[in-house]
């Protein structure tokens, strides 16, 4: 089977694995209070020229769950694109935090920075505000659920919205890796210092075995925020595990080449799939590419590959998602892109 139905189907990059046997007889304290830690934290610093606040945590929707319940007040919602992660993919875990995820109605994967601004405006507006979930943080992804990416003024225009309303802007940063080097992007790791409140840099989908590293531009909202990891089940025993692997992956600029290799990869795919005359659902940014099949090539592509199904478009008209990893290699795509020329071509 072609493995493209995600980004974090393999252990991890050779470097950590690596890592992890030199460190086999080495002993640390816990909870991520390291030499380690400490090291991989420095490396992020040192990228970002600032003094921000780092921490580790497992995985992806335990970190969206912990930051926004952290910095939410009980009555307070979290603004989300409709296809965002935390409103599609992560089982209502914010709701059941006790936050409601306020949906608003994108355009291809990203909010719309005047929607968001007439939407926080209305609520302002009312009179009974006690009777109504109160907007407390904007979220979003960048790359996005639909592989598309914010620019710098657009990521810009909606943290001015946010400062005007005087709510956090949180980013989620799973595929942050495949970010840097997508088309047509224009935004520099150390930009993220003055475009987000928060943030994290996501591991689990970008090389790591798992983690992702937290970083708070505006400390205000990480006061006790260990207290909150601990509670919310986050805060490793093993934390020099978490600490390890960043530590790696920021060495020699390697997490920034890994998201190199996989959008290199991506738009190969996209490329040569193109010459087939095969349609896309959105264009591709970054390390996910949205193709449309009909419903019967779709049921005989499953024979032999991994991938999502996206979308129905119509009876007849499946949109099926492909998703290119760090350490997907051009021989694997080649056999792929050989099958299925065999069947469309028969």
């Amino acid at each position: 089977m072609y493995k493209f139905k995600n980004d974090y189907n393999r252990v991890c990059h050779k470097n950590i694995l690596n890592r992890l046997n030199l460190e086999y007889e080495n002993n640390y304290v816990g909870y991520g209070n390291d030499i380690i830690c400490e090291s991989a934290k420095d490396k992020i610093k040192k990228l970002l020229q600032k003094d921000v606040d780092i921490h580790f945590l497992v995985g992806g929707t335990q970190t969206n769950k912990i930051i926004i319940s952290s910095i939410l007040k009980p009555y307070e919602g979290v603004i989300s694109v409709k296809s965002g992660h935390i409103a599609t993919h992560e089982t209502g875990a914010i709701e059941s935090s006790g936050h409601k995820v306020l949906e608003l109605k994108g355009i291809d994967g990203k909010i719309d920075v005047l929607k968001l601004d007439e939407y926080l405006k209305e609520y302002h507006i009312q009179t009974n505000k006690e009777h109504i979930v109160k907007p407390g943080m904007v979220y979003l992804s960048n790359p996005t659920e639909l592989g598309t990416i914010y620019k710098k003024e657009e990521l810009n225009k909606i943290h001015k919205v946010c400062k005007k309303y005087r709510i956090p802007l949180f980013l989620d940063g799973a595929r942050l890796a495949y970010l840097f080097d997508a088309r047509e992007n224009d935004i520099d790791f150390k930009d993220l210092n003055d475009l987000v409140d928060i943030y994290y840099i996501g591991g689990t989908k970008c090389g790591a075995m798992f983690g992702e590293a937290v970083v708070f531009n505006n400390k205000k909202y990480s006061v006790n925020f260990r207290h909150n990891i601990k509670q919310g089940g986050g805060l490793l025993a093993k934390g020099f595990i978490l600490g390890l692997q960043f530590d790696e992956l920021f060495s020699n600029n390697l997490y920034f080449k890994l998201g190199e290799h996989a959008n290199k990869m991506s738009n190969y795919f996209e490329q040569e799939l193109k010459k087939l005359k095969v349609k896309m659902y959105v264009d591709r940014y970054s390390n996910q590419i949205f193709p449309v099949f009909d419903i019967n090539l779709v049921e005989k592509l499953s024979e032999f590959c991994d991938f999502e199904k996206w979308c129905f478009l119509d009876d007849n008209k499946v949109c099926i998602r492909f998703v290119i990893s760090w350490a997907t290699n051009k021989e694997d795509i080649d056999d792929f892109l050989k099958q299925l020329k065999s069947i469309i071509c028969k």
